[in-house]
């Protein structure tokens, strides 16, 4: 593979280094220090950048995402800036002969899809798509059973109803926060998205854009995961939403079976997300917890009939190991040893795909 990298520690570079970035992703990569370096960081806030780069001494700092993609000491980045600048940034990366890991949703409309398969087509360089769910060991589990199943299947559910990420975040971590960003890069941010709302969904109006952002958001984790475990569904039967498009619901057919799926965001200091497969002799459930506590591993239950009168449940899960830490191993692994990416820009694409129908049926 053109850019395989046969040392074994690759030096990172962060473009975006918000809530996400000092959560999840920089204790991981130090976590894993025997096969990455943070090397370089990029935030457009001079106080996020200052305090960032603080707790990572001898990083160099940027303020602007292509001057750290000029950097030759950086072998991979992380883009985790703004969702409109995902496919610029990382197409440049690309075409600077770095490694790429695309925090979700990995783009926003089908052109820059294609525009990134194309680029990384002409580099070779490895690119990966942020869906830590799905390298969650309980998920891959899951997928295992249901793999055997496929064809019994009755009915699934996608649900995924949460609180405030704030409620999750302030008691149990310390972000450091800036409110001086130019206004130049806040003016440009909103534009950008605005017009990539309009190309994917004709209008940058609330609500049918917050309906796409919270698609682009939260639900790529859990079409993402639907699709891995049950397939691409044949097409969106309905869906809907209310309250502002703060809550969607869907059904997907599947041919012998409906999928329903469900989301939404409300006050509750809570995290439900769960997946669920039903047969006639077995149901297979996997529960998330927020990722913004670390190590609170993915839930893989499997319920059976107990004679005719009540059930059997087992719960369980492989390891506390953080489903980030499994992602970036196996980023590692893809970069250094050729092996193919799991979460892929062609696999991404599919849920893009989704929504498109899913708002065309709104």
């Amino acid at each position: 593979m053109i850019g395989v990298i046969m040392s074994k520690i690759i030096n990172v570079g962060i473009i975006g280094c918000g809530e996400a970035a000092q959560i999840l992703h920089i204790p991981t990569l130090r976590e894993l220090s025997d096969r990455f370096a943070i090397t370089a960081l990029c935030d457009p806030s001079p106080t996020v950048l200052k305090g960032v780069g603080a707790l990572i001494p001898g990083a160099s700092l940027y303020d602007d995402g292509s001057s750290l993609l000029d950097d030759p000491s950086v072998d991979a980045v992380l883009v985790a800036n703004p969702n409109t600048f995902h496919a610029p940034t990382a197409i440049e990366a690309m075409q600077k002969r770095k490694h790429v890991l695309i925090e979700k949703p990995m783009c926003m409309t089908l052109a820059e899809a294609e525009a990134l398969a194309a680029v990384e087509a002409e580099t070779g360089m490895t690119v990966q798509i942020g869906y830590m769910r799905r390298h969650a060991p309980a998920f891959e589990d899951a997928v295992k059973i249901v793999a055997g199943i496929r064809d019994q299947i009755n009915f699934a559910r996608i649900h995924a109803i949460i609180g405030p990420n704030s409620s999750f975040v302030e008691p149990t971590s310390s972000v450091v926060r800036g409110d001086d960003i130019p206004q130049s890069v806040i003016d440009r941010t909103r534009r950008d998205t605005d017009a990539k709302l309009i190309e994917a969904i004709g209008t940058s109006e609330r609500p049918r854009a917050m309906v796409y952002n919270l698609l682009l958001g939260l639900s790529s984790h859990d079409i993402s995961a639907m699709r891995e475990l049950i397939g691409m569904p044949k097409r969106v039967l309905h869906a809907g939403f209310r309250r502002d498009g703060m809550f969607i619901a869907a059904a997907f057919d599947y041919g012998d079976f409906i999928c329903h799926f469900e989301t939404g965001i409300d006050a509750v200091a809570r995290f439900n997300a769960h997946l669920e497969v039903y047969t006639q002799q077995k149901i297979v459930r996997v529960d998330y917890d927020t990722p913004y506590i670390r190590h609170q591993p993915a839930r893989l239950t499997v319920t059976t009939p107990n004679t005719a009168f009540g059930v059997t449940s087992c719960t369980g899960h492989q390891t506390r190991g953080d489903a980030f830490v499994v992602e970036w191993r196996r980023f590692h692994d893809a970069i250094t040893l050729g092996l193919p990416a799991k979460t892929t820009i062609a696999d991404a694409r599919q849920d893009l795909e989704i929504f498109q129908q899913m708002m065309q049926e709104m």
